[in-house]
């Protein structure tokens, strides 16, 4: 390509030269011939007219002197001159009217004497004859009074009048050469010093030209990222101080970009691919490092994890497959005897797809949860034996990435969650090559998840209480608007159950704090029990809990609580080798039906409480709208 602009540019200046040249010749050859062409005629012209002069005095003379007869020998003589080829005289009409018709031996005019008499006009012309060129002039002699003796001493005509007409012919061959050898001498020594200009043109064009096309070699290449050619500096002028300015860029591009890679290399652990153009893996790095830096503001401002996940998966599926990805999110759970799908194929909550089922119920079966390292399905596809391959026929490859969270001593390296990449066999060898930059993401999320889950761990146990395991009293409050705005938008109803231990304060007494605990807890299991996966279970303070039976009717929660008060009687706890039973007291009322304010059926479930204990406890009793006796509203 260098070689070829090289030629380019010799070429140009090469061929404008000589284009310049060959017209400058071609106007100096035609400019020389034309001058020379009409210096010859005006030299023959010049010659005729000084013969035709000659033979005019000599006839005048010979008129005056009667010896007129002797013309033809004069004008034979007179051809004998060197050039002069012919010389003879015509008689105009003037002359025959005065003196008859013409004599013996004279010459009648032809067509252009003719003019020539008439007009009175010279007239010129050039022919060739077997090879020579032949110059004819016909010159008209006027009568005038100039002169002694003068043609109106003989002839009776009036000045101006012509009286004949001599015709002479002249060879101008010599000339003509003498001109074209002139001319070619002259063309001769402008092409000598074309000659030399040409090359003392080259050589001060030649460092021009090398010098490009050593800079045009050396842009090809960085352009292909090699910055490592020199421009020779050949001399010491503007050109010298390009070439040298150029190999201070190449130098400056080629120590900033490798440093750029090395930094980038630090974050990015990447190898540098042999031949790799520097220049646009650069580039890339960069662009990717940015797109990186702005996920990784973008996960800071994500409020859960799983909007981190939804994000994580999207960047990825986005950037590195084209929309066409295929993703699974697991997440174990905090006792590690399980894995939840958060999202399989963009589909939340659904069961395995790419793996064996199992793996949720026995997680130590997954390979990465006792190998907490990036899964490489791609470049050993039989690593997991828990991989199932797609029906469509095509190849799959996983790449399991686990998500370490803090273990209970707060040092890192148990998994949190999984992110599993399939990779087809159409895309193998591109996502090998983006697997860094995919890693630094990983990473990236990694400690934003952790943060997450540690939030909503601290928000979970706030709202939940340590002993029994039930959701708390702050739960409700924080719950109950969309509670309410369900019931109402269902137009449905829910059932508020309190229930209170008989007698609590003795087991305390009697047998300590811990045997109270022990029933509190039992307590607490057989609520969950006999309650619904939908229905929440509160405890509300001290041995007070509360129950919310969604979407019931009024006699279906009076069952349940029924259920609830003789499983409590039934219940049997041993603790420190006592026996200890218990009975509850439940109070029911119902929202929106008895109260359309949620707090105010709860107060009116614990006024029926109230009067369940006073009733004898160890009973359930519904809100009636009589036991209200407060006006206050809640």
């Amino acid at each position: 390509m260098a070689s070829h602009s090289r030629k380019t540019l010799n070429f140009k200046v090469s061929l404008f030269f000589v284009a310049i040249s060959a017209v400058l010749i071609a106007v100096l050859t035609a400019i020389s011939l034309f001058a020379f062409r009409q210096f010859s005629i005006s030299t023959a012209t010049e010659h005729l007219r000084t013969a035709a002069e000659i033979a005019r005095v000599h006839l005048t003379e010979a008129m005056i002197t009667g010896v007129i007869d002797q013309r033809q020998s004069f004008l034979l003589r007179l051809a004998e001159v060197k050039n002069l080829k012919s010389a003879r005289v015509v008689r105009s009409p003037l002359v025959d009217e005065q003196f008859g018709a013409a004599r013996k031996g004279e010459y009648l005019p032809d067509e252009l004497e003719k003019a020539v008499l008439k007009t009175g006009e010279p007239r010129f012309e050039v022919s060739e004859n077997n090879g020579e060129i032949i110059f004819r002039g016909t010159i008209p002699y006027a009568a005038n009074r100039e002169g002694s003796p003068n043609c109106l001493q003989c002839h009776v005509a009036q000045p101006g009048d012509v009286l004949g007409a001599v015709t002479m012919t002249m060879s101008i061959t010599a000339m003509r050469h003498n001109g074209l050898v002139t001319v070619f001498s002259i063309i001769g020594v402008v092409l000598l010093a074309v000659v030399v200009l040409f090359i003392l043109l080259y050589y001060l064009l030649r460092p021009i030209s090398d010098t490009a096309s050593a800079i045009e070699h050396a842009v090809q290449d960085a352009i292909n990222g090699n910055f490592k050619n020199k421009v020779e500096q050949k001399t010491n002028d503007e050109i010298g101080q390009i070439a040298s300015d150029m190999n201070r860029l190449l130098r400056f591009l080629d120590e900033g970009l490798n440093k750029i890679d090395g930094y980038i290399s630090k974050l990015v652990v990447r190898k540098r691919e042999t031949g790799e153009n520097l220049l646009l893996a650069t580039i890339d790095m960069v662009a990717s490092m940015t797109h990186i830096s702005q996920y990784k503001i973008a996960i800071d401002e994500d409020k859960s994890k799983f909007d981190v996940y939804r994000r994580l998966v999207t960047t990825i599926n986005k950037r590195f497959f084209n929309d066409r990805g295929q993703f699974s999110i697991y997440e174990v759970s905090s006792e590690g005897n399980e894995l939840r799908p958060i999202a399989v194929d963009g589909i939340t909550d659904d069961s395995c797809r790419w793996c064996d089922k199992r793996i949720l119920t026995e997680p130590g079966a997954c390979r990465i949860l006792y190998t907490p390292r990036m899964i490489d399905g791609i470049s050993q596809p039989d690593i997991c034996q828990q991989f199932r391959q797609d029906s469509d026929g095509e190849a799959c490859y996983p790449l399991c990435f686990p998500i370490l969270k803090s273990n209970v001593t707060g040092s890192a390296g148990v998994v949190g969650s999984i992110v599993q990449l399939v990779v087809r066999e159409s895309d193998k060898e591109r996502i090998q090559t983006v697997l860094p930059y995919i890693k630094v993401y990983m990473a990236d999320t990694a400690p934003v998840l952790e943060v997450r889950r540690l939030l909503e761990t601290l928000r979970d146990s706030s709202l939940r209480d340590p002993m029994t395991g039930l959701n708390n009293r702050r739960f409700l409050e924080e719950y109950v608007d969309t509670l309410t705005a369900n019931v109402r938008r269902k137009q449905t109803s829910m059932a508020i159950l309190m229930l209170d231990l008989d007698h609590f304060k003795m087991v305390n007494d009697t047998y300590g704090h811990d045997a109270g605990d022990a029933v509190l807890k039992a307590l607490a299991n057989v609520i969950k029990n006999k309650v619904r996966a939908s229905d929440i279970v509160i405890r509300y303070g001290g041995e007070e809990f509360m129950v919310v039976l969604q979407d019931i009717s009024d006699s279906d929660s009076l069952v349940i609580a029924e259920k609830i008060r003789a499983s409590v009687e039934a219940m049997v706890i041993t603790h420190n080798g006592a026996i200890l039973q218990k009975t509850i007291s439940i109070g029911v009322a119902n929202f929106p039906k008895d109260s359309s304010t949620f707090w105010q059926a709860v107060k009116f479930a614990d006024v029926a409480l109230y009067h369940a204990k006073s009733a004898g406890r160890n009973r359930v009793q519904h809100f009636t709208p009589d036991m209200w006796t407060d006006n206050k509203e809640y």
